[in-house]
């Protein structure tokens, strides 16, 4: 398992568009996503689950990936993150 912290750094913070994009990014691989933020655990290849984080500017959250491409999902993950969403 791996777990990396990310911080929402789009002024938006999580809405539908970054949401769809985490879960594109995460349907290309094996592994699984998990998200967590202030103790509430999603799956990261829901829409939905991401939305219901209320991810907001500068929120913290944890991803873990489990899985045989672990390591490259949890890094494309975060790459988005970095990228604040290609917006």
């Amino acid at each position: 398992m791996v777990t990396k912290e990310v911080e929402v750094l789009n002024r938006a913070g999580i809405h539908a568009r970054p949401a769809a994009l985490i879960v594109k990014v995460a349907n290309k691989y094996k592994a699984n996503l998990y998200m967590e933020k202030d103790r509430m655990k999603i799956n990261g290849k829901s829409i939905m689950g991401i939305i219901t984080l209320g991810a907001a500017y500068k929120s913290k959250l944890r991803i873990h990936t489990d899985g045989p491409d672990e390591d490259e999902a949890a890094d494309a993950i975060e790459q988005l993150f970095l990228n604040r969403f290609e917006e």
